[in-house]
């Protein structure tokens, strides 16, 4: 890698159940870029590791990590902190290499006041009543999870203009990805849908 140029820093965001992990995945798998494990002080669900689905720190740790400033971003879900370590991030752009962050709109906003040259991309929904079938159809979720997500679903993309550099709508997958994959090699530098 080129020592010499600082990595580009990316934000991945969108509500649950757009496709953001498997257009994450496919962008990962076709690019030299890292991904950056968030921490969090939940406790590890069944199959989670420690360090590769997110790195599990009590609570006291991660308030240490705030006050001494190592967190480039946070925010607190069902009563857990969520938040990316700058020590996860720093060394690899540095070196050269891009990361991608997934993290949410008020992350995404943090994101932009600590690196101004972020790029920020948001993944929408084709609409509400998609991403509603798509919630329902995982079978994971309870039909009150769903209009809970759908609440906050709502917030994130009618903020969604007023934060992120692109969105990008995934109503086809094939086409979602193509068009991230375009905006992270600056060949696309419109903004659908603002």
């Amino acid at each position: 890698m080129n020592a010499s140029r600082k990595g580009q820093l990316v934000v991945i965001s969108g509500p649950s159940g757009v496709g953001k992990s498997t257009i994450l995945a496919a962008v990962l798998d076709r690019t030299d870029t890292r991904f950056s494990v968030s921490a969090t002080t939940r406790h590890p669900r069944e199959g989670e590791i420690d360090g590769v689905d997110y790195h599990f720190v009590t609570t006291e740790e991660f308030k240490r990590a705030i006050d001494n400033e190592e967190v480039l971003e946070w925010a607190e879900y069902g009563g857990h902190l969520y938040g990316t370590m700058r020590n996860e991030v720093v060394p690899i752009l540095e070196s050269g290499v891009n990361v991608i962050l997934d993290i949410e709109n008020e992350g995404a906003k943090q994101v932009r006041a600590a690196y101004p040259d972020a790029l920020l991309v948001f993944i929408s929904p084709p609409s509400l009543d998609e991403l509603a079938r798509r919630l329902h159809g995982r079978g994971d979720t309870s039909p009150a999870d769903v209009q809970r997500r759908l609440s906050v679903a709502a917030s994130q993309i009618e903020e969604a203009p007023y934060v992120y550099d692109a969105i990008v709508e995934n109503d086809e997958l094939d086409e979602a990805i193509a068009r991230v994959l375009d905006i992270l090699n600056g060949q696309d530098r419109t903004a659908s849908n603002l």
